[in-house]
C-alpha cells in the first residue's frame, strides 16, 4: 500500500507528529476498513493547507458543522490516494480548479478527534479522522464558490489571521500554527 509506504517514510516534525505517526501505520496495518467511514471509531481523512502562490495568504472555509474557519479536506471513502482526496476536497468546497501539489509529499500528519455531530439529519458518533495533510497551491484571483451543505464561507487569510480566525483552540496552536512554521522552512 502506497501511503502506507509514505506514512512510514515520512519525517515528523513535531512530538504530536511523531505519536500521531504510530497511531496511523498501527491503524492502517490493523483495520482492513479504515479508509472508509464505516469504521466508525477512526478512517482515514485528508487535508489540505492551500497556499497562494507568494505563500503568504491561506485560503479556509467557514464550516458549518463547526462553525469555525478551517482548512479544507474530507474522507478517504475508499481511495489510498490521499493526495488526490486532497485535491478534490479542495475543488468541492472552494469551487477552485487549478490546484497544484506544492510536493507530492506529505506536508504534516495529525489524529483530529471529531465530536459527535448531526450531518445530514442523522447522527454521528465521536471518532478520530487519522490525517494526511498536502501542502497545495492555487492562484487567489480564481473565483470562489462555497459548497452550502458543508460550508458558509470560502476566503483567503494572511497566514496570521488564519489562525486567528478559527475558534478551534486546538486547531490553532497545534494545527496551523505548525502549518505556518512548516510552510516557512520551504
Amino acid at each position: 500500500m502506497a501511503i502506507l509506504e509514505e506514512i512510514i517514510k515520512y519525517i515528523p516534525f513535531n512530538e504530536q507528529e511523531e505519536r500521531d505517526k504510530e497511531l496511523l501505520i498501527k491503524s492502517i496495518r490493523e483495520n482492513e476498513d479504515i479508509f472508509v467511514r464505516e469504521n466508525r471509531i477512526a478512517h482515514m481523512t485528508a487535508s489540505a493547507w492551500v497556499v497562494n502562490k507568494d505563500r503568504t495568504k491561506a485560503l479556509m472555509v467557514y464550516h458549518n458543522i463547526y462553525h469555525s474557519w478551517s482548512w479544507l479536506g474530507g474522507h478517504a471513502d475508499g481511495d489510498e490516494d490521499l493526495l488526490a482526496v486532497a485535491i478534490r476536497e479542495v475543488q468541492e468546497e472552494s469551487g477552485l480548479q487549478k490546484v497544484t501539489p506544492v510536493s507530492r509529499d506529505i506536508f504534516s500528519l495529525e489524529v483530529l478527534t471529531v465530536d459527535g455531530h448531526v450531518k445530514k439529519g442523522a447522527y454521528v458518533s465521536s471518532h478520530l479522522h487519522l490525517n494526511v495533510t498536502y501542502l497545495l497551491e492555487a492562484d487567489e484571483e480564481e473565483m470562489l464558490t462555497m459548497k452550502p451543505d458543508e460550508n458558509s464561507g470560502v476566503a483567503w487569510f494572511s497566514l496570521e489571521k488564519a489562525i486567528e480566525s478559527s475558534t478551534e483552540e486546538w486547531f490553532k496552536e497545534h494545527i496551523y500554527h505548525k502549518l505556518n512554521q512548516k510552510l516557512l522552512l520551504l
